[in-house]
């Protein structure tokens, strides 16, 4: 991936746009499979802010899978919180971009 970093400010401004956010993806006990990494890579690129929901998992799982996708989606974890978690990534587009990190 392109490592852009994140300012905390920049993290900030981002975590406040994920609360108006819906989860849009479910992750269960079957865990990080191909096809649920490959659908979060395909929301990153439309939406680039994309918050998911932990379903059945327990809470020392959330924090690996968090870390995992991460690195599998090529994206930034933004934090989790309960059962939900915040992920982004940058269109590497500027005309496709959606949200402005500023």
């Amino acid at each position: 991936m392109d490592e852009i970093s994140l300012t905390g400010r920049q993290k900030t401004r981002l975590r406040g746009l994920g609360q108006r956010l819906a989860p849009s993806l479910k992750i269960g006990k079957a865990g990080l499979t191909p096809a649920f990494v490959a659908e979060l890579r395909r929301r990153l690129r439309s939406d680039e802010l994309v918050k998911l929901r932990f379903q059945g998992v327990e809470r020392a799982e959330r924090d690996t899978l968090c870390v995992d996708l991460a690195r599998q989606a090529e994206c930034h974890a933004l934090g989790a919180l309960g059962h939900t978690a915040l992920f982004y990534r940058e269109n590497p587009d500027p005309a496709q971009r959606r949200i402005d990190r500023e």
